[in-house]
């Protein structure tokens, strides 16, 4: 078979890594890929938000599957025109990816069907925004409706934060237009646990629980990222959580956009918040996350390709997904200055021994004739696989620690609030 992935980042390099446990896969297309991505597929240097482009190399080069693993290919309509070509994909079409592209959406359809979450306003214009936020009660969240690279969703102390956030997405258009409406909602507390799920709009099967760190600095601290590492299992997530979340979450949502008109065909990411009254939605993704792909699909036993093509096939219900014991921690190897300015082009030194049980997925890097050199703000994710969190994080870092580029920077508490959960 000849596949083809859309996407170039250390989520797509995990996915390819997992395809290519399949036999039948013959040639793995991957557009547009990076330095790492490129030892396991044929890299294409077009854009995966250049449609045209992609749908023209997908129509040119037999391809058998796709997977169109971004956010922003997926909310443009790119499996929508692929399988105008009659190319089977996994991942959802542009009227379902709206969970993830609109917020807007995705809080009216959660207040629709009656699925937890946290109280919401909506607003278009800044004046309106700003004058709600006299009678407001603090912290707050400032979402921009839109997709924002992970960054549209500001979390305010006070007032004049909240004025300020308002100001920066509405008026100065930070996020482009992504920043046309937002959502100020209430405030959650409580741990937070990403799901990742596969889907074929009527079955859906769960995968391994995920813990994410989303700040830039140890202890939580510095801006937003779009994830500086994740741990799996997350330990907060236990059977008794997991049987709430299907009954009142999971299913609830592949129904409602069902009744929607809309079947979430893909992978269907929910960011969960357990409050003391009980599991909330955060957020939905329309994909695979980023990093918790990289702890995720390490420990998926059964073949990814086969759960792929079920999920477009609609016949989930009829396969096993099976997952292996044990736990995976990643430790994300990012640029300095990262996530606000940071310079390019640093050669990067990887050794070529590390442990069997260890895996290094490229995002932010590529190929040139000096070698691997640094194209991005988080450049690695360092995967170790373990019987037990405490010794995956230890292999993880102990790899981390010898890998080398200039100006180089991890946290250094990754999976330290699920060790202590664990251990007590």
């Amino acid at each position: 078979m000849n596949i083809l992935v859309v996407g170039g980042g250390g989520r797509e390099h995990a996915i390819i890594k997992k395809l290519r446990e399949n036999n039948s896969v013959k040639l793995i297309f991957c557009l547009p890929g990076n330095g790492g991505i490129a030892e396991e597929a044929d890299c294409v240097p077009i854009a995966a938000t250049e449609l045209d482009g992609v749908i023209d190399f997908a129509g040119a080069h037999d391809i058998d599957f796709a997977v169109v693993a971004q956010d922003d290919p997926l909310a443009l309509g790119c499996v929508d025109r692929l399988h105008a070509l009659g190319i089977p994909c996994f991942g959802p079409d542009a009227k379902a990816a709206r969970i993830e592209s609109s917020k807007v959406f995705a809080k009216n359809l959660m207040k629709k069907y009656g699925i937890p979450t946290a109280d919401y306003e909506v607003f278009e214009d800044p004046a309106a925004a700003l004058a709600y936020l006299a009678n407001a009660k603090f912290p707050i969240v400032v979402k921009a409706d839109g997709l924002a690279l992970g960054k549209g969703v500001l979390i305010c102390q006070d007032q004049e934060e909240a004025k300020a956030a308002i100001r920066q997405i509405m008026e100065d258009r930070a996020f482009g237009d992504a920043g046309s409406r937002v959502v100020i909602e209430r405030f959650l507390t409580g741990p937070e646990v990403s799901v990742l799920s596969f889907t074929d709009g009527k079955t859906i099967r769960p995968m391994i629980s995920s813990m994410d760190h989303k700040r830039a600095g140890d202890g939580d601290t510095g801006l937003n990222t779009g994830g500086m590492g994740t741990v799996a299992p997350n330990p907060y997530y236990t059977p008794e959580i997991a049987d709430q979340c299907m009954e009142r979450i999971f299913l609830p949502t592949i129904r409602a956009m069902q009744a929607e008109g809309c079947p979430f065909k893909g992978c269907l990411y929910f960011g969960l918040m357990l409050t003391e009254e009980g599991p909330m939605v955060i957020e939905y993704n329309c994909r695979f996350g980023d990093p918790e792909t990289q702890v995720v699909l390490p420990l998926l036993k059964s073949d990814l390709l086969t759960i792929m093509q079920a999920v477009e096939n609609e016949t989930l219900d009829r396969i096993k997904v099976e997952w292996s014991e044990g736990a995976a921690a990643c430790v994300i190897l990012a640029s300095g200055g990262y996530p606000v300015a940071y310079e390019k082009g640093k050669a990067i030194s990887i050794p070529r021994d590390l442990p069997e049980n260890v895996t290094v997925y490229h995002a932010g890097d590529k190929l040139t004739n000096q070698g691997l050199v640094t194209s991005g703000g988080r450049v690695l994710g360092v995967t170790a696989t373990a019987d037990t969190l405490r010794q995956a994080l230890e292999d993880a870092y102990a790899a981390a620690g010898q890998i080398h580029f200039d100006g180089a920077f991890m946290r250094s508490d990754i999976g330290r609030r699920a060790l202590a959960v664990l251990e007590g």
